[in-house]
């Protein structure tokens, strides 16, 4: 969560002239605010219309697609993500605090602890997952995005 992977991601794509699908934004469009969804259905609702939307993003061939930072918790989105390149975006705790001071959160309600909580628990799931690494709490998303094609070139072209 808030590790930049929509702005990154939007501009991995534009450069490798590839569609970007962010599947929080695929959920809303069809379902509404992700925060209505968690207080009138339950997470367990929504980890469903998520996975449901990875899916379907995963199966429009060659793209680049930006998950939910919970969507590796279901274990058919896992194994979905096995036969594909993961770039595994993090940060930092004091990062996060900067980027997501007005943001609506729904697992973030709790406070700013919460974050590092959940990215302790999901962390293991996140390396298992990644085919590369990439820390975003410095360095400006244009230099990140730019070493992520560079990458994607080297080892997809």
């Amino acid at each position: 969560m808030a590790s930049g992977k929509s702005k990154i991601g939007r501009r991995v794509a534009r450069l490798l002239r590839v569609p970007f699908i962010d599947t929080d934004k695929t959920i809303v469009a069809a379902h509404g605010p992700i925060t209505e969804i968690f207080a009138r259905l339950g997470e367990p609702h929504f980890r469903d219309l998520e996975r449901d939307a990875v899916a379907d993003a995963l199966g429009r061939g060659r793209a680049v697609v930006s998950l939910g930072g919970g969507a590796v918790l279901d274990p058919a989105t896992r194994e979905r993500l096995r036969g594909t390149t993961v770039v595994s975006l993090s940060t930092t705790a004091e990062a996060v605090r900067s980027r997501t001071r007005n943001a609506k959160r729904p697992l973030l309600a709790a406070g700013p602890d919460a974050w590092q909580r959940i990215y302790d628990e999901r962390r293991p799931l996140y390396d298992a997952l990644a085919s590369i690494h990439f820390d975003t709490s410095t360095r400006p998303v244009d230099a990140i995005a730019d070493d992520i094609v560079k990458w994607v070139r080297r080892h997809h072209d």
